[in-house]
């Protein structure tokens, strides 16, 4: 089972960002204020590392876009299933998305026993 998922809404923003930017990723740091939702970059801008989590891969028609999130965030998720979405308004200027006048987010649900 997945971890990560994607709406319809944040995949159309996905493909005008893929298509401006090339290959993306996600990651999500757990820091204050923004910190907290994840942010969409170039692929390779944010340097991951074992302080990571890779919570698995999106796929945007052919483009595969990796989530990761911090180890230390990832502990409070952990019994989760996330969903990244889009609404109006903007986020972090750091994200991709930012300039469109949306921000991504991330919903969601407890995992299943047997899930995890």
């Amino acid at each position: 089972m997945p971890r990560v998922a994607l709406t319809q809404e944040a995949a159309d923003v996905l493909r005008r960002l893929l298509a401006s930017h090339g290959d993306l990723m996600f990651h999500q740091s757990g820091g204050c204020c923004d910190g907290s939702a994840p942010m969409c970059y170039p692929a390779g801008e944010f340097r991951t590392g074992s302080s990571d989590v890779h919570l698995g891969d999106l796929t945007v028609d052919t483009s595969v876009i990796p989530v990761w999130m911090s180890a230390a965030q990832f502990e409070y998720w952990s019994h989760t299933h996330l969903t990244i979405d889009v609404v109006p308004g903007r986020g972090s200027g750091f994200s991709l998305e930012a300039p469109l006048g949306v921000r991504f987010l991330v919903r969601s649900r407890l995992l299943n026993e047997g899930e995890f």
